[in-house]
C-alpha cells in the first residue's frame, strides 16, 4: 500500500488530517485531499513536505 497519511501544522503543532490518503489535487479553495474510499478533505493550504517514504503529507494554513 502507499497510501499517506495527512497532516495540519498550525502554529508549530501537526493534527491528523486524513488518514490513507491516495489523490492530492490543487483545488481552487486550496488543497483536495482524497482517501482510498473518495471521501474528500478540501482544506485552505499549502504542501510544506512530502515525505514518501514516511507515507506522511504535511500541510500549512495559509495566512
Amino acid at each position: 500500500m502507499c497510501e499517506a497519511n495527512a497532516y495540519i501544522r498550525q502554529d508549530g503543532k501537526e493534527e491528523l488530517l486524513l488518514e490513507m490518503v491516495d489523490r492530492v489535487t490543487p483545488h481552487e479553495d486550496g488543497i483536495m485531499l482524497e482517501d482510498i474510499f473518495g471521501r474528500r478533505k478540501i482544506v485552505k493550504a499549502k504542501i510544506a513536505e512530502l515525505a514518501l517514504v514516511d507515507h506522511r503529507i504535511v500541510l500549512e494554513t495559509e495566512d
